[in-house]
């Protein structure tokens, strides 16, 4: 009679695996939405914009934005677009802060005025967006996470 009782708790395990799975997928689904690149640099001058021209006005006052990497950019459809983003790594010395940023996009990488710290990075921050997720600044890019503000 050892037989049936063992098969019924196997049964009962699967159903509540199954029931995990389906209640992981329901919780996590909202967070893979998030794309995982790197992050680059630039300094001023921050104008002209690919987006904006030399409209200065487009620009957050909090100085958070970027120009978006070529995997973004979107023919221009990347202009306006805003980005959550958390530092994910860096290189030595420098050292991940904690947090997330919201930028706003306001250029384009591959036609920036100023040059990025990194080629071919998803996207390359203004000096002072940059600035909150590393510490110190000075490497030449980080891994991110970012996903699009709906």
């Amino acid at each position: 009679m050892m037989v049936p009782r063992i098969q019924e708790v196997g049964r009962h395990l699967q159903w509540c695996t199954i029931l995990l799975t389906l209640l992981l997928a329901i919780f996590l689904l909202p967070l893979s939405h998030a794309y995982v690149g790197t992050a680059a640099s630039y300094k001023a001058p921050y104008l002209p914009s690919a987006c904006y021209g030399s409209d200065e006005s487009e620009f957050p006052a909090n100085r958070l934005f970027a120009a978006a990497g070529d995997v973004i950019w979107n023919n221009g459809a990347a202009c306006g677009t805003q980005y959550l983003v958390t530092c994910v790594s860096a290189p030595s010395p420098s050292k991940c802060l904690p947090g997330i940023i919201q930028v706003t996009v306001v250029d384009r990488a591959a036609t920036l005025k100023s040059h990025p710290s990194s080629s071919g990075a998803a996207l390359v921050l203004s000096f002072d967006a940059f600035s909150q997720l590393v510490d110190p600044p000075t490497t030449k890019f980080i891994n991110i996470s970012f996903r699009q503000v709906s």
